[in-house]
């Protein structure tokens, strides 16, 4: 009996010590609990905060709004506002086919069927038809005034949901560790409005809101240019329809770019290295016209036009953010990299960036856990598409790319498959890559065929696809 008792009383003593510490357990959950909702950060003002209202603002701001995000765009100017940067490329209209936007656009735009490339080394000029490109679908693009193209999209993106505040400049972005993104902006009257967002997409332009603060944007040394340009009326035009066709024009500095917009006005501008300007010792207006005068073609076709806007001038041209993505923002267009416009790419670069980011935001919203893994895969397709570019870019000056350009033969169709790289088909199948090599392997056999005739006087016998060259580096 005694021992009876003794089993039970240990029974009893073990029921309350188990009991003792369920309410023990639950005390410190309820106080663990209470004090994560204490540290929890608040719900933010919107999903998404666009710092931008250009071509990738717009964009991305549209494709986020359309699946049900809270986006709100922050643009710092009144739109319709003057932007440079006329010329799009065939790859654009799809893009602005998913936006809704095309009918629109086309109204006021002028077709672009090709480009043109003038150099006075050579004595001759070339023309290229997007037609003849080994994609054939997009057989032109179209020139544009930014000022009402921007405003289509802007609009558009306020359409299909968007919060678009405009004369709304960003002073600050904050990212504290434990809670969301804050943005700090500046509006028209001199009042600070602040918003708290779960992700930042900056596509602030060459404002460079966040490269900027982060101390990540650097000139790009490899293509050290700056621009200078102007609108004219009454220049001489291609005919027929070519008419619309961009023009682009070698001088001793540089290159020209020429394009033909819709109501008559023509965009002229010239690119040339930045010690050009820093050195030219007179104002921008007479420097403006000494280059036009230095080069034969675009003085002529200038010859009874009429400069109808300022002249301004552009440093810093080519520029990239070491950091494109982060915890909770990601850098869209020019807000991210820059590049030269030789071959019209801007515009493009921007929205098909703007696209990707929208991708990638949605996805990183969708499942945080694999947000990182998400902007990696974003920071790779960028600096893939600028490098389908840029090796061109880099060498669309050397004597040997010229060459090629000016002297082009459809061997193993090459030359169809560049055009499709420069119409904007930067992610293609394996034949274009495939001829796209061939064509770098020329263009260094060419330049090979330069080392050696100025070294020998002798020029190396070149492969048979490829043309003797005509022009040597001095």
């Amino acid at each position: 009996m005694a021992n009876g008792g003794r089993v039970i009383l240990r029974r009893v003593r073990k029921r309350g010590q188990r009991l003792c510490h369920a309410r023990r357990t639950r005390r410190r959950n309820r106080v663990e609990k209470a004090q994560q909702t204490t540290n929890a950060p608040a719900p933010p003002d919107c999903d998404v905060l666009v710092i931008g209202g250009g071509p990738a603002g717009s964009s991305v701001a549209t494709l986020l709004a359309e699946r049900g995000r809270r986006v709100v765009l922050l643009e710092k100017d009144k739109h319709p506002r003057f932007h440079i940067g006329e010329s799009l490329l065939p790859y654009n209209l799809p893009l602005l086919d998913r936006l809704g936007v095309r009918a629109q656009i086309e109204t006021s735009a002028q077709h672009k069927h090709g480009i043109e490339f003038v150099s006075p080394f050579h004595g001759k000029s070339v023309r290229y038809e997007f037609a003849k490109a080994w994609d054939k679908r997009f057989p032109y693009a179209f020139q544009v005034r930014r000022s009402a193209f921007d405003e289509i999209l802007l609009r558009n993106a306020s359409q299909k949901g968007a919060e678009v505040l405009e004369e709304c400049r960003v002073t600050r972005v904050e990212f504290p560790e434990n809670d969301h993104p804050l943005v700090t902006a500046r509006q028209a009257d001199g009042t600070e409005q602040q918003w708290r967002a779960a992700f930042i997409v900056d596509a602030s332009g060459r404002d460079t809101v966040l490269a900027s603060q982060m101390g990540s944007k650097a000139r790009n040394p490899r293509n050290d240019s700056a621009a200078i340009y102007g609108h004219f009326t009454g220049a001489r035009r291609l005919e027929g329809q070519a008419a619309g066709n961009i023009t682009i024009v070698w001088f001793d500095l540089g290159w020209f770019w020429f394009i033909p917009l819709s109501d008559g006005t023509t965009s002229v501008g010239a690119v040339s290295p930045a010690a050009n300007f820093k050195n030219r010792g007179t104002d921008l207006k007479s420097f403006f016209m000494g280059l036009i005068a230095s080069s034969p073609e675009i003085a002529d076709r200038l010859k009874h036009a009429t400069l109808t806007s300022e002249v301004t001038a552009t440093g810093n041209y080519s520029y990239s953010s070491s950091t494109m993505s982060g915890r909770n923002f990601i850098l869209a267009g020019d807000a991210c990299t820059f590049i030269d416009p030789v071959f019209s790419t801007g515009v493009y670069v921007a929205m098909q960036s703007g696209f990707w980011a929208a991708d990638a935001v949605e996805a990183c919203l969708t499942k945080p856990q694999r947000a990182a893994a998400i902007l990696r895969r974003y920071d790779r397709t960028f600096q893939k598409a600028l490098g389908s570019f840029t090796w061109f870019i880099y060498r669309i000056r050397e004597p040997a790319m010229r060459n090629l350009f000016m002297s082009p033969r459809n061997i193993f169709r090459m030359e169809e498959a560049v055009l499709s790289l420069l119409a904007g088909g930067v992610f293609t199948g394996w034949q274009i890559k495939l001829r796209l090599y061939m064509f770098r392997a020329i263009y260094y056999a060419t330049k090979l065929s330069h080392l050696r005739f100025r070294l020998t006087g002798q020029p190396l016998k070149a492969p048979s696809v490829a043309t003797i060259p005509r022009e040597v580096s001095p």
